[in-house]
């Protein structure tokens, strides 16, 4: 099952049962507010501090799922989860009520592709009969830990994205129906010297880049073998900087390419500057709208890149440099 240097073919072919997107009051005003489970009027879900917010929001989603399968948490073997905060403490505060087995993880913004690819990887290897992926991240509990109080009122720079206040869910298993994942490549980590926090797209976009490059080459594939190649939150910085990348590489993934960040958020109505950010924008765009679009037939073949920022507040006091890792996801509609 292993492919080149970073891939993976799962020969089972692991499917997603059901998934699920939950998301704050400015995600359910922007262009995919429909796809969402559940949006609050609200940035505290009821809660009484952001952090317990972001919790909810991780109940949520995978309440949203658990119920969509028409599963018990009983009936989950394991669950790999993981957020931005310190020590992950959204994901094991939200879960530890669960009792599902729990495996945390530390990708940043990629983790919702972290997370899919270990569930479909247990499932497919028999080491799991079902498994929940799940992320999130919401935007004050996110500005409170890496850069200014709220009501500091510091001014965000053009090139600044907005964390995304929302949760996505995948539930993994065995079924004879789709969505099913085919395929994943595990990226490195890529560092190109940048130091601008309020910059995380160019930051990212090389290791966008190298996982792609890698996916293609280790299962001889090419952009025109998936109907839609999607990023987790470049935004519109990062985006351009992807495929300016490709066209020195003399290709080209323009016409089968988006990215999460420049879609949850309308930047003509909704003040975003360079767009979403966040474990919760990929997690919540796939969780919602990617995969209720290969469900109707709309998308048969999706490449799942999500991009993490490796960073953290003492390092970026230290004036160190920003790692950044993507790992992609190859989801079909129908088995090989």
């Amino acid at each position: 099952m292993h492919r080149g240097r970073q891939s993976i073919l799962f020969d089972e072919a692991p499917s997603i049962l059901a998934h699920s997107a939950v998301g704050g009051k400015r995600e359910g005003e922007g262009p995919l507010s429909r796809y969402f489970d559940y949006t609050s009027k609200d940035t505290r879900f009821g809660q009484k501090t952001w952090e317990k917010a972001e919790c909810k929001l991780q109940e949520l989603a995978l309440d949203a799922a658990r119920r969509k399968a028409d599963l018990r948490y009983a009936d989950f073997d394991v669950l790999f989860s993981g957020d931005l905060l310190n020590q992950c403490i959204t994901s094991s505060f939200a879960v530890r009520d669960t009792k599902i087995p729990f495996l945390g993880l530390y990708g940043a913004c990629s983790t919702m592709a972290e997370s899919l690819t270990l569930a479909a990887a247990a499932v497919n290897a028999g080491y799991a009969r079902r498994a929940a992926a799940l992320t999130s991240s919401h935007f004050a509990s996110a500005e409170r830990q890496y850069r200014f109080p709220l009501g500091y009122g510091g001014q965000r720079t053009p090139t600044a994205q907005w964390t995304v206040t929302a949760a996505g869910c995948c539930l993994v298993g065995q079924a004879d129906r789709g969505p099913f994942v085919s395929a994943a490549t595990v990226g490195n980590v890529v560092d190109l010297g940048i130091r601008d926090a309020n910059n995380m797209g160019a930051a990212m976009a090389p290791a966008a880049y190298a996982t792609l490059r890698a996916h293609f080459d280790d299962l001889s594939l090419s952009p025109a073998d998936y109907d839609l190649i999607v990023t987790g939150d470049l935004g519109e910085l990062g985006k351009e900087i992807l495929l300016d990348l490709f066209r020195r590489d003399g290709a080209s993934i323009g016409g089968v390419y988006n990215d999460c960040g420049t879609m949850i958020f309308d930047p003509q109505k909704q003040d975003v500057h360079a767009g979403g950010s966040g474990c919760g924008c990929g997690a919540s765009v796939l969780g919602g709208y990617l995969l209720t679009q290969m469900e109707t037939g709309k998308l048969r073949r999706l490449l799942f890149c999500a991009t993490g920022a490796l960073m953290s507040p003492i390092s970026t006091w230290q004036g160190e440099s920003i790692p950044a890792v993507c790992h992609a996801v190859s989801i079909q509609a129908e088995r090989r």
